[in-house]
């Protein structure tokens, strides 16, 4: 874990969120991953889910229809089910890229880059028998909601690997995790507003003193659903960096989580802040 701290300290953090996808790539496959790796992710998000008969892929959860065009989730089909599945493009016509296993990504991605594995409490107890078992306890960022009893899972399951909860708004949870036996890495901290406490300079700065990581997300993945005040990819793309990435990066977040690894990583070169 102080490994992440001592990266993050260098640098801001670039997250890919499933990866890097577009025209016949899907998001959460090899090649996603691999596109985002050769444009300089620092981190690649996951999302896991899992089969009927309990093996683990990596795919979001509820994503069945616009990625697979399938009826079913995954939890109601068989491992051998999903081995024929095939993702969709951007156009929804089928492509060669299957679902892989999270055993198969895990291998892809050791000992490249850190890794985010969403959806954690889907199968917590799974997730981190693969996470054991590929050797990646400090390599990993894993984060549910911030809800008691998933706390208290990650406590007794999963009390080495680097966490984050994932924060509303405002924080009432954070001083009461640092007494917990977690290896509390920071937070994933959502804010609507500017004026919200997860958005406040004070708040950060506190964050910080307590060795604590924030991570912040310039994703859209519905409009509709505010993250981050509207300092988003969107905005930094179509209008002016400044206001999206750039704002994010001054106000002190630590990791930055977006689709559009390659811009950002640019921007964040040619402005000095990387």
């Amino acid at each position: 874990m102080n490994s992440i701290r001592e990266a993050a300290g260098k640098r801001i953090l670039i997250a890919a969120h499933r990866g890097v996808s577009g025209g016949n790539i899907p998001c959460n496959t090899l090649q996603a991953y691999e596109i985002a790796l050769r444009q300089g992710a620092d981190i690649v998000e996951i999302d896991v889910a899992q089969s009927l008969d309990g093996e683990l892929f990596v795919f979001h959860p509820g994503m069945e229809f616009p990625h697979l065009r399938s009826e079913k989730p995954l939890s109601a089909l068989t491992a051998e089910e999903i081995r024929q599945l095939r993702f969709v493009n951007q156009d929804g016509t089928v492509t060669a890229c299957g679902i892989s296993p999270l055993d198969e990504v895990l291998e892809l991605l050791k000992g490249r880059c850190l890794v985010n594995i969403d959806k954690f409490w889907t199968a917590m107890p799974a997730i981190t028998a693969a996470v054991r078992r590929h050797g990646m306890e400090q390599q990993v960022i894993v984060k549910t909601a911030a809800d008691e009893r998933w706390f208290s899972m990650v406590e007794e399951i999963a009390p080495d690997l680097p966490y984050m909860p994932i924060i509303k708004n405002r924080d009432t949870v954070t001083s009461g995790l640092l007494r917990r036996g977690l290896s509390l890495l920071g937070a994933e901290v959502l804010f609507e507003t500017e004026e919200d406490e997860t958005a406040s300079p004070a708040y950060i700065q506190r964050m910080h003193e307590n060795g604590l990581l924030l991570w912040a997300n310039a994703i859209v993945y519905d409009y509709r659903a505010v993250l981050s005040a509207g300092h988003t990819d969107d905005i930094s793309l179509t209008d002016d960096p400044q206001r999206g990435w750039g704002w994010l990066a001054d106000r002190g977040y630590d990791i930055v989580q977006t689709d559009w690894t390659l811009p950002l990583r640019l921007y964040y070169e040619q402005t000095g802040r990387r």
